[in-house]
Parts: structure tokens; C-alpha cells; sequence
């Protein structure tokens, strides 16, 4: 059995005279619409929910749960980067813009960042470290997958309501093939990344139909 993130990278940060620690992970890099989400969330040490971990290993009802516990126990914010900062920047500059948008948002300004990935944003005021897997190994990232995930399927399903027939309250915009076949028969929405390859493709194929 896999084990559970743990706080240990946290205890070690602290170690080191870092007194405040927060976790960062983003959700949304790979669909074709919506935008990308961040959540930055320092935890109390004494205050941790119980079954923290990688949100994709989490039931949708366990990740509610777990969100609204966040809620009351941590100092969460999110932040994030729009369809337009997508197409503009590319995916990972939007990601990572999306993340610093969350760390600024915290309550209290942390010491440390520990981030979900091998790289860490551009402009970092802050001390931080990449952690591979992070969501799967520090209960802080863990927390931030959870609310970064649980906001941005709340998105997507309001997104569905006024676009139906794109299957988003149930793909959150990823390309399943219900969406795609959408995409193909509904055409592209204004929330849709244009420059995402399914999307440019069906693009250039209308440019061309209405040459």
C-alpha cells in the first residue's frame, strides 16, 4: 500500500528557520477549456484533516469533505490564469502565473514554498523547492491539489451550464471523446483554448471551409 504524504518536508523547512510553509499545486494544465487553478495552503500543524492526499487518488465526495475542512483549519487562497492568459503565455508560464496569483492571496505571507512539479515559477519572492509528486508526498501540496481540483470543477460545471452539450460538469474540459465530438459538432466557445492543438485544428479547418 502507498503511503501518505506526510508534513516532514514542512518540519524540515521549519528546521531551517522557515516558520511559515505553504503548499502549491495547480489543476487545469491539460483540458481544453476552462482556465488553470492554483491553491497555496499553509496548514496548522496541530489542525491537519485526516486523509489528506493527491487529489486524483480522492473520491469526489472525499475531496468535498476534505475542502470544506481546509476551509476552516488552514489559511487557503487560490488564484488563476484565464483561457486568454493561456493562449497568450502557454500552458506552464499560465500555471505558474496562476500559482503566484494563490501565494498572494495567503492571510499571512509564508517563508517557504514547497511546489508541486520540477520547476518553480519565474519572479518567486520567496524561498521555495520543487518537489516532484509533491501532492503525493507533502500534505501541504496535497491540500492545495484538493482546493485547487474541487474550485475548478465547481467552475466548469457552472461553464457547462451555459454551454451545454460539451460534457464539461463531467470531463471538467478534458478531451474525452464526448468533448471532442462537441468540439467538432458545436464548434469552439469562447471558453475553449485556442491554442491548444484539438482546438486550432477545428479552427483552421472552419478558416478554411469559409475561404
Amino acid at each position: 500500500m502507498k503511503s501518505l504524504p506526510d508534513f516532514s518536508f514542512e518540519t524540515a523547512a521549519t528546521a531551517r528557520g522557515l516558520a511559515l510553509v505553504a503548499g502549491v499545486d495547480e489543476v487545469g494544465r491539460g483540458p481544453l477549456s476552462g482556465p488553470v487553478v492554483a491553491a497555496a495552503v499553509r496548514l496548522d500543524p496541530a489542525r491537519i484533516p485526516g486523509g489528506l492526499n493527491d487529489s486524483k487518488a480522492l473520491t469526489a465526495a472525499r475531496r468535498e469533505s476534505l475542502f470544506a475542512a481546509l476551509h476552516e483549519v488552514a489559511d487557503v487562497a487560490i488564484g488563476m490564469a484565464s483561457v486568454e492568459e493561456i493562449d497568450e503565455l502557454n500552458i506552464l508560464r499560465a500555471s505558474h502565473l496562476a500559482m503566484v496569483r494563490a501565494v498572494a492571496g495567503l492571510a499571512l505571507a509564508p517563508d517557504h514554498l514547497l511546489i508541486d512539479g520540477n520547476l518553480l515559477p519565474r519572479n518567486l519572492t520567496i524561498s521555495a523547492e520543487a518537489i516532484v509528486k509533491g501532492d503525493a508526498r507533502s500534505v501541504s501540496i496535497a491540500a492545495a491539489s484538493v482546493m485547487a481540483k474541487v474550485t475548478r470543477d465547481r467552475i466548469m460545471v457552472d461553464l457547462a451550464q451555459q454551454h451545454p452539450g460539451y460534457g464539461w460538469e463531467r470531463n471538467a474540459g478534458y478531451p474525452t471523446k464526448d468533448h471532442l465530438a462537441a468540439l467538432r459538432n458545436l464548434g469552439v466557445t469562447p471558453h475553449h483554448r485556442r491554442s491548444f492543438k484539438p482546438v486550432h485544428n477545428i479552427l483552421c479547418q472552419a478558416i478554411s471551409i469559409s475561404a
